[in-house]
């Protein structure tokens, strides 16, 4: 491991642990990532003596004079080239059966190792001068690390029992890293899934983001709702799951399907909310679902009610409620539209009203369109894919000849009220609606000049000039 120890930074921390005879380790997440062939940015220090006298001395000889210190934790942090240092004093922690937040003792390097969440995060490089770069793999997590294993160093009961958010972190790390999760550990996730309701909102949400951003993020999913974890921080998506079946016809599961959907959009963007769209699209399934006996079950509507129930699923789970929110509940809104034009011949008029609502967003809904294809029959996807091509390039082309995206009226409402000396009224949004109807259906171009001369017509019918 010395090699990888080549920043002069690990020589500055030995040199001043060495002055405070202070034992050092860069432990955790680093070393783990070295091993890895992964790029990781943040070193943490531990030493058998004060984190803080240890941060201290480090910013003094690399003449850094910011540093933030956690005196209430006993961690320090400074912030060198683009690498972030966390230094803490080695210590042993003890739980109460209601919070994930432990009575803290100062302990031995040990004792600090036994904290630890799973053994590829107890891997340690010492930055002692006797033994210098050595790895330190007291509970074989090199071992593990080559095995794509997930194991914790103790008891797994008490692990994710003192700490549950351990258990979405085990989920989280096997979904980023493509790992498994060792079968006494994951049956002790789904023992102790009811625990997670201890852990804050915002936290779960954050893990759950990192789970969603992975590579192939329904592996993390799958582990959610295998575990029992995924009833307890978002019991609607686990009413997609199941078929059933009358009179010889069935529906798909849409939990899976939606879990499909979600990976083929991953193939595509690294946009988080495009992927909460992807998992949000069929939402409203469950709710929506009827039989009728001539076509056998139907969703209808499942696109509106799915988008009406975004903001509470985003103010659940603690997710942002500003135009990230809006963004998502308008691509389930509108999922279905592409799908239609893609299924008929395309029209002008369609192609402009979609264009009219998605306005920026169009490319992305088009994407989220195509992931939503996971038909078994390879001769069906193509022709859907075929088909999405040409309402690509007819959105292109309206595009390019009425410039739709983000519509503003050539007309508007102020200008209607001074034309005609009239204040707010139903009038002003008829003749509005009526502009924007006859430039949707084709009937007149996006300009001023016949956008105007629609004014007028209207206001004639209605009375408002002779």
């Amino acid at each position: 491991m010395k090699d990888h120890l080549s920043h002069p930074v690990f020589k500055t921390i030995a040199l001043a642990a060495a002055e405070l005879n202070t034992p050092a380790f860069v432990v955790g997440g680093w070393v783990r990532d070295v091993l890895l062939n992964r790029p990781c940015k943040d070193i943490d220090v531990v030493c058998v003596g004060s984190g803080l006298d240890l941060a201290k001395l480090v910013a003094e000889k690399l003449n850094i004079s910011q540093v933030t210190y956690f005196k209430s934790f006993g961690t320090a942090q400074l912030k060198l080239d683009d690498y972030e240092i966390e230094f803490v004093g080695a210590r042993k922690e003890s739980y109460s059966r209601n919070s994930r937040n432990p009575k803290v003792e100062t302990g031995t390097f040990m004792d600090d190792q036994l904290r630890r969440d799973f053994t590829i995060n107890t891997l340690s490089v010492s930055l002692n001068p006797n033994d210098y770069g050595m790895l330190v793999d007291t509970f074989g997590g090199k071992a593990d690390l080559e095995n794509k294993l997930i194991k914790t160093p103790t008891n797994p009961d008490i692990t994710f029992s003192d700490d549950p958010l351990r258990m979405m972190r085990a989920i989280r790390f096997a979904s980023q890293l493509n790992f498994t999760i060792s079968e006494d550990a994951q049956k002790s996730i789904a023992k102790n899934a009811e625990r997670i309701n201890i852990i804050t909102k915002e936290r779960i949400a954050d893990e759950l983001n990192k789970i969603i951003l992975s590579a192939t993020p329904s592996t993390g999913f799958k582990l959610l709702f295998d575990t029992g974890i995924l009833k307890h921080i978002f019991p609607q998506m686990v009413l997609l799951h199941g078929t059933e079946t009358i009179n010889g016809k069935s529906h798909k599961d849409n939990f899976y399907h939606t879990l499909q959907v979600l990976d083929n959009i991953c193939l595509k963007t690294n946009n988080l909310w495009l992927r909460w769209a992807a998992i949000l699209h069929d939402i409203a399934k469950p709710q929506t679902k009827r039989f009728e006996p001539e076509h056998g079950f139907t969703f209808h509507g499942h696109e509106d009610r799915g988008a009406r129930m975004v903001p509470q699923i985003f103010e659940q789970l603690k997710l942002p409620l500003d135009e990230r929110m809006n963004y998502v509940k308008k691509l389930v809104l509108l999922h279905l539209r592409p799908i239609v034009l893609a299924k008929t011949e395309v029209t002008d008029s369609a192609v402009r009203r979609l264009l009219f609502e998605a306005g920026n967003d169009i490319d992305d809904l088009m994407t989220l369109c195509e992931a939503d294809i996971t038909s078994k029959n390879e001769y069906k996807v193509q022709r859907y894919l075929k088909n999405f091509e040409l309402v690509r390039q007819k959105l292109n082309d309206i595009e390019t000849k009425d410039n739709l995206r983000n519509w503003q009226p050539p007309i508007s409402g102020e200008l209607i009220m001074q034309t005609f000396n009239m204040q707010p009224c139903k009038e002003v949004g008829i003749i509005k609606t009526a502009i924007r109807e006859a430039i949707l259906d084709g009937i007149i171009e996006n300009n001023f000049e016949q956008a105007h001369s629609i004014m007028m017509e209207k206001a004639k019918q209605l009375g408002l000039v002779k």
